[in-house]
């Protein structure tokens, strides 16, 4: 029993001895994919260098490898300023980033982890780039031209984060608000402007209608003048005819059945009845012949 157990002991030992060589093997190596980073630390000190995708050999037992995300990240981050008015703007910007693969061992020993890169870098520094783009504008300016807004604002943060290592790839506007002082100011200044255009359009709606007022009277005063000239030249009996005419239409009387004429029909008034309303009696009785 005794000679058994001196026989095995050699091949606990040597299988211990493989185990740890194995173990050891295999923390000797990393492996890098892509889109990540690696930087390596060998007794808590971060080496030069960044391991970039592949396979790395690092001392076994006393090395550690962070790795780190380089592909694209996207934050939101609020932002509040005073514009050239001094008045209070807020916005909230979506930042696409991504961290330099050459600078990462820089960044683990200046910034860290990931949320501190966010959180005491990206944003303090996206305020102070909307503090710079906010300031060279007013307020009104700054909605109405939202676009060079954004073009400051990519250019002060992009100068910025980059002496950090990040990498800023886009920049979007979610949301741009004003003072509530501010937005009683724009409403009742649309208030004024369409006040102001409604009597421009009641202004030209009268013009148009004077005009032909004008128009209308100079028709009239056309027709009036070529009416006397034919009844000047007709006699002026005939000016009192049409008169008793018009006079008749505009009353409106039935159309009469008898229309009497004078002998001489260019110098009489026209006289007008209607037979309908006279009585039996009121006509004129035939005379019976004897």
């Amino acid at each position: 029993m005794k000679a058994q157990s001196q026989l095995n002991l050699p091949t606990i030992i040597l299988g211990i001895f493989a185990a740890l060589v194995l173990l050891i093997g295999l923390n000797s190596f990393i492996i890098i994919n892509p889109g990540q980073a690696g930087v390596l630390s060998i007794l808590g000190k971060a080496r030069d260098g960044a391991l970039l995708e592949g396979l790395h050999f690092k001392p076994p037992l006393v090395s550690n490898v962070d790795v780190y995300d380089v592909t694209v990240q996207k934050f939101e981050v609020p932002a509040q300023s005073s514009t050239k008015d001094l008045q209070d703007l807020s916005a909230s910007f979506a930042i696409n980033f991504r961290l330099d693969p050459l600078q990462v061992v820089k960044i683990r020993r200046e910034q860290g982890t990931l949320q501190n890169i966010v959180s005491k870098v990206i944003a303090p520094q996206t305020q102070e780039a909307f503090k710079i783009a906010a300031a060279r504008r007013t307020v009104e300016e700054a909605i109405t031209k939202r676009e060079e807004l954004k073009d400051d604002f990519d250019l002060a943060l992009g100068e910025r984060l980059d002496k950090y290592g990040i990498l800023v790839l886009d920049t979007s506007v979610v949301d741009l608000a004003f003072s509530p002082e501010f937005a009683r100011a724009v409403e009742e200044k649309q208030i004024a402007e369409q006040q102001a255009q409604r009597a421009v359009y009641v202004a030209r709606e009268a013009e148009q209608q004077a005009l032909a007022e004008v128009n209308r009277a100079k028709g009239k005063a056309e027709a009036q003048r070529l009416l006397a000239e034919t009844l000047k030249a007709q006699g002026g009996n005939l000016v009192l005819q049409k008169e008793a005419i018009e006079a008749w239409r505009l009353g409106g009387a039935q159309m009469p059945k008898v229309l009497v004429m004078g002998g001489n029909s260019q110098n009489n008034v026209p006289f007008l009845f209607n037979l309908g309303d006279l009585s039996d009696s009121e006509l004129p009785q035939p005379v019976a012949k004897r």
